[in-house]
This record gives structure tokens, sequence and C-alpha cells, in this order.
């Protein structure tokens, strides 16, 4: 499909980035993005909350604030309750009104399947803007938030998790990625991305073919949850992880003697997951203390920017 450029696109489909970013003026530019999905936890207030939680990520890894939404709906009207959709959208607005963000609109269709999320407008600098490109070789990972997300959410619909374990997930799948964003502005960082669907590797694996560099994951030091490992060795993974892994085989390779249930949780699709922050060896520790101190405990430096081999996800 042939993509049409424009001199005010900073960064467009031809990049593959978190969002879209199109410079207004000189000192102003705006970020577009949309995601929704279907739920993923049984209340729909909470539902609501995630899903908003989620799309407003793809502007904080672009290092912007967003400032206006519009609801994205699919509802089985003949199968649900309306009160389930009040909920949804109630949940919803609670997370923007958090995160400052307005509500000025959105859409609906009648589908068999329940959907819901946002489509987003931020704005920032146009001298600012992070992506996924401008890892460079010495640049130190540092990853926000948990994984396993995907693979407990997999126990959940099997009934196998316990309401500690739930409520500690959604804790941090509702929690927002804007004070991460906002204090790898004030240091300063070379590329960042959010991890969702691909998964920690599949998302490391973007911004290294983006960055024409290499890196390596330290696996023993990637924040997980411990309910995660324990599903994860009993197997049950979501059907996204081994699509993940298929995908990106080529481009991944893992320490001799690393266990297969760790592997899954490196490629498990998150939900509202962390920033995957790249940026110099020098600058890594401040910001490290920073998150900490701002209350993002679980963050933790995961790996290393290398120049060869290019392209390639080393995990040791």
């Amino acid at each position: 499909m042939p993509l049409v450029g424009h001199p005010n696109l900073i960064v467009g489909l031809e990049q593959a980035d978190d969002a879209g970013v199109y410079k207004l003026s000189d000192e102003l530019a705006i970020i577009q993005t949309i995601d929704f999905f279907t739920p993923i936890v049984d209340d729909p207030r909470t539902f609501g909350q995630i899903a908003v939680a989620n799309a407003l990520s793809d502007v904080y890894a672009m290092g912007g604030k967003p400032l206006t939404a519009m609801n994205v709906v699919c509802f089985p009207i003949k199968t649900l309750d309306i009160s389930v959709l009040r909920e949804i959208l109630t949940g919803g607005l609670e997370k923007m009104r958090e995160a400052d963000v307005v509500l000025v609109g959105g859409h609906s269709v009648e589908d068999q399947e329940l959907k819901y999320g946002l489509s987003v407008t931020g704005i920032i600098h146009p001298d600012r803007v992070v992506t996924k490109s401008g890892a460079r070789p010495g640049d130190k990972l540092i990853l926000t938030k948990p994984l396993g997300t995907g693979i407990i959410n997999t126990a959940l619909k099997g009934g196998l998790t316990e309401k500690e374990t739930v409520d500690k997930v959604v804790r941090y799948m509702v929690a927002l990625n804007s004070k991460a964003s906002e204090l790898m502005q004030e240091v300063g960082v070379n590329a960042c991305t959010d991890i969702t669907g691909f998964g920690l590797l599949g998302h490391a694996c973007e911004m290294a073919e983006n960055s024409a560099v290499g890196m390596k994951i330290y696996s023993a030091s990637v924040p997980v949850f411990a309910e995660a490992i324990e599903f994860a060795r009993m197997g049950l993974v979501p059907g996204g992880t081994q699509r993940n892994k298929q995908f990106r085989s080529k481009m991944v390779k893992l320490a001799s003697g690393l266990p297969d249930y760790l592997e899954d949780i490196l490629f498990d699709p998150q939900t509202s997951g962390g920033l995957l922050i790249s940026l110099s060896a020098a600058k890594a520790d401040s910001l490290l203390a920073r998150l900490h101190q701002a209350g993002v405990v679980e963050a933790a430096v995961v790996g290393e920017v290398v120049s060869q081999p290019k392209g390639k996800i080393t995990v040791e």
C-alpha cells in the first residue's frame, strides 16, 4: 500500500511506531493513537480502567501528554444489559480524569463481542519526540512494570487464580505510565516503547531493528509476577505467546539451558504493560532512582544495547 508523506509528518506508518506524530508549529506537535480490545477481567468498571490506561500508554511511550480522547465501543446489546456498558464507560472516565484527559466524544456499534478502548490525541514539542528508534550501543534498558499479565489472565479465564493475585495484577494494569514518561523526559532518553501484545522480547526486537543495534536481556533481572512463573511452569500461556515466539524466532537467541517457561514469560503478551526505555548508562541510575522514589518500585535495568549482532536479541 503506497503511503502518503507530508513535510509535517514526524512519525507515520512507515516507521511502525507506537503512535503517529504531526507537527503543527515549531513548538507544538500532536500525537495520535487508537487502541481497543475485548474484556480481560470480569468486573466491567475495572475493564474500562484497564482499557483506558492501555490506550493512553502509546502517548506516554512517545514522551507526550494525552489531552483528549474519544470512546470506541463495540457492544452486544441483544445479549448484555446496557448497565454493563455504563459501568465500563464509568471506569474509563475515572481513569481519564486521573490522567487529566478530556473525553470529547466517541462512536459505538452493535457487535457480537464486547470491545472498548480509546482514540487519543496528545501533544509534545517536535524536538522531544521519543520513538522506538534511537537506541545506542552502551545504553541501558529499563522496564517499568512486571511481566506476566497475559499468563495470569489466561489462568483467570480457567478459574485458577485467587482474588489476591487478580487484585495485584489489576493494580499494575490500571496504573498509568504517566510518571515514568514524565521522568524519562526530564532525564533524557534515546528510545522508548510500551510493552503490550508482542511481549518484552517482541517489542525489544522492534526497537533493535528500528535502531540498527542489538540487545542483551538479563533474564534474572526482569521483574515478573511470581504467580506468572507458577502458571507458566504449568503450561498456562496464551495463544499469543506462541505466535510471538514464531514471529521473532530468527531474531532471538536464548542462553543454553534457559527454561521454556521463562521464554514464555519474556514473550508473554501484556495488557497495559510498562515502558521499555533505552538511555545512556550515565543516566540510568538517576532515572531508576527517580522512578523508585515516585512509586514505580518494580522498575529495573533489564538489559543493554550492543553494536553487534545488529537486529538480534540475546537473552542471558
